[in-house]
């Protein structure tokens, strides 16, 4: 493989990071909404699903538009949004303009996760792309984790930290392309490829982040509250999680190509379902943490394989901002599935009811798999780089690039040899040599 193929895209994982960390401190900021605003349990739910479902509504509409009005110019929008929004959020104790500031802090964070989304599409590896996203966001997660309950109370902390990551994201987006133009009508008329399984991991992917993230969503008051936990222990026990997150993310992109998509996507699913049921059912530190950080090792390895499997199906990566925009709807609906599920019935009856709804839509998520593993799945994705430093020059040459045909294959979606694509010789301007 050339050295340009294997760039680090860091622009593209920093919008991802930006992007993703709202939903990855849902917990904290729904929580600390119910205890600093006055807002029930429901109503603090009900606003963290606001902000998720603006986040899904923001790629819904820009998931086409990304090459019209080019990624650096939206990039900026969208984090300029999230510090604006999320900024006055926390400043605020106005019920009003929190939740107005969550909405537009939402919408900020969806545009740089379109961006992203499309950009890492656009990769030729973007498994490892993903995954490196996945890699940054948990480790910054658990950060905030073990910093915010020192921070005092109030809601204010951890969407300031959503603000602050967004705001430091910015300089990075001038490596991002001014715009990117080439055969824009001929693209468009073509229409979405794989339209059966882009539609059904769609579906699928909205309900399994609904499952996840309704008791993602209750989790810190489960310690609390039935596992009788203080905020700094239920904070250092999402810390941990998140942390072997990480190993599990990079023992996913060790294992990479061998066992394929479908096995990862189908058992880690019926696994995921476990640990749910042992979260929700937790009533001491051993019961909650091990289902905790058993739940978020496993969850981030089946969801690095699932994005993958949902750039594979469009290079130019509208099925992968669809389809990640299904997956902010399950979100945004989990915080008040979860507190309507645990009010009436309780978190243990929760848990049971979320696993059996996982194990269901495991198997068509897995026969999606199955289907697209018999096109080719790099073998690349099982380098995952840590040897590039934040430091080195980001080189833009590898952004945006179109994934490579199949072998033997031509790709509808570029022009012929002899007439280099435009949006990667605008990028020769901004990369480094």
């Amino acid at each position: 493989m050339s050295a340009r193929s294997t760039t680090t895209p860091w622009p593209l994982v920093a919008l991802f990071t930006a992007g993703y960390l709202a939903p990855y401190l849902l917990p904290t900021t729904v929580g600390r909404l119910d205890a600093g605003l006055p807002l029930s349990a429901t109503q603090a739910g009900a606003v963290g699903s606001a902000l998720l479902l603006s986040s899904a509504a923001a790629g819904f509409l820009l998931a086409s538009r990304v090459e019209r009005i080019g990624p650096r110019t939206l990039a900026r929008i969208g984090l300029a949004l999230a510090v604006l929004g999320y900024g006055s959020a926390a400043l605020t104790h106005a019920v009003p303009a929190v939740i107005a500031g969550a909405v537009v802090g939402g919408f900020g964070s969806g545009t740089a996760t379109t961006v992203a989304a499309s950009g890492i599409a656009a990769e030729r590896d973007p498994h490892r792309a993903s995954t490196l996203g996945l890699l940054c966001v948990s480790a910054l997660a658990g950060a905030v984790y073990l910093t915010v309950p020192h921070l005092g109370a109030g809601h204010g902390q951890p969407l300031a930290a959503i603000a602050l990551t967004a705001l430091a994201v910015w300089p990075l987006t001038g490596r991002l392309p001014v715009r990117t133009t080439t055969g824009h009508a001929r693209v468009e008329a073509a229409g979405l490829p794989h339209r059966r399984a882009g539609l059904v991991l769609a579906a699928t992917l909205l309900c399994w982040s609904l499952a996840q993230n309704s008791l993602w969503g209750v989790s810190g008051r489960i310690g609390i509250t039935q596992a009788h936990l203080s905020e700094v222990t239920v904070g250092a026990v999402f810390a941990i999680a998140l942390g072997t997150g990480l190993v599990g993310v990079v023992g996913a992109g060790a294992l990479g190509s061998r066992l394929g998509r479908a096995v990862p996507i189908g058992a880690g699913t019926a696994l995921i379902a476990g640990c749910i049921v042992l979260s929700a059912s937790a009533h001491d530190l051993r019961t909650f943490a091990t289902g905790e950080i058993a739940w978020n090792t496993l969850y981030p390895i089946v969801l690095s394989y699932v994005l993958g499997l949902a750039a594979s199906l469009d290079p130019r990566g509208r099925w992968a901002v669809l389809v990640g925009s299904a997956s902010s709807m399950g979100t945004a609906a989990g915080p008040l599935t979860g507190s309507v599920l645990s009010a009436g019935a309780g978190f243990p009856a929760m848990g049971v009811i979320l696993a059996a709804g996982l194990v269901v839509i495991a198997v068509p998520m897995t026969a999606v798999a199955v289907h697209s593993g018999r096109r080719h799945l790099p073998q690349s994705i099982v380098e995952i780089s840590v040897e590039a430093p934040l430091s080195r020059p980001l080189r833009g040459a590898g952004l945006y690039r179109h994934a490579a045909p199949p072998r033997g294959a031509t790709s509808p979606h570029r022009p012929a040899a002899s007439t280099p694509p435009a949006y990667e010789n605008s990028y020769a301007s901004t990369s480094a040599t």
